[in-house]
């Protein structure tokens, strides 16, 4: 199976920094970024990743926490690099098919699209790069390629549940609306966001705070 790259516009200003969107079959998301980081020039991308998620589940009787693709099948690039980038890419043998919605065109995706998942993964902080990352010229990124899908992770979500659930801290605030359902026994709730061009599920951890644990 070929990755299909679609192109997702960031912030609509001079030198845009863009999120490259490759499809790919689930399970080769670190062969596609290994690729991307061994033949394609660093000074072309900020980031190449895979986002991640923080869940715990419960194995003979006690929590593990468990670190999981957000969503397979997928590797994010993002530069403000567009064109030579794009030409780059198309020079990778794993990624020789890429479509837009003619064939020919870049697929946009919305801006909203982006700003769900940049509020989930937050932006990585220098110190989070093991010491690797530099300040953008915007201020909003980092550069730590090596590994950078472990810097892009969705945190545990911080609930208490009392007379009703209360989400406190974490990627899941001021998200309700989005949250279709809760699942305390496994410790993950069910969110609804808008992905390419379609309504997608992801599952998000949770950890239970207060008193009132539930098993």
């Amino acid at each position: 199976m070929f990755p299909y790259l679609y192109v997702c516009v960031l912030k609509k200003t001079e030198g845009d920094i863009l999120y490259y969107v490759i499809q790919v079959a689930p399970g080769m998301e670190d062969r596609t970024e290994a690729f991307i980081r061994n033949k394609v020039p660093v000074e072309l991308y900020h980031h190449c990743f895979h986002p991640l998620r923080h869940v715990r589940k419960k194995f003979h009787g006690e929590w593990k926490d468990i670190h999981e693709k957000l969503l397979p099948g997928y590797v994010f690039i993002v530069s403000d690099s567009v064109e030579v980038l794009y030409n780059e890419l198309k020079q990778v043998p794993l990624l020789t098919k890429m479509l837009g919605k003619d064939g020919r065109e870049f697929v946009a995706l919305r801006e909203s699209e982006v700003e769900w998942l940049e509020r989930l993964l937050g932006a990585p902080e220098a110190e989070d790069c093991g010491g690797k990352g530099t300040d953008e010229p915007n201020g909003s990124r980092i550069d730590c390629r090596d590994g950078d899908s472990q810097f892009m992770e969705v945190g545990l979500s911080q609930v208490s549940v009392q007379d009703k659930i209360a989400i406190l801290s974490g990627p899941l605030k001021n998200m309700e609306g989005k949250i279709r359902k809760i699942n305390l026994h496994k410790r993950v709730a069910e969110v609804e966001v808008d992905f390419m061009a379609k309504k997608t599920i992801v599952y998000l951890g949770l950890e239970i705070v207060g008193n009132n644990d539930t098993e």
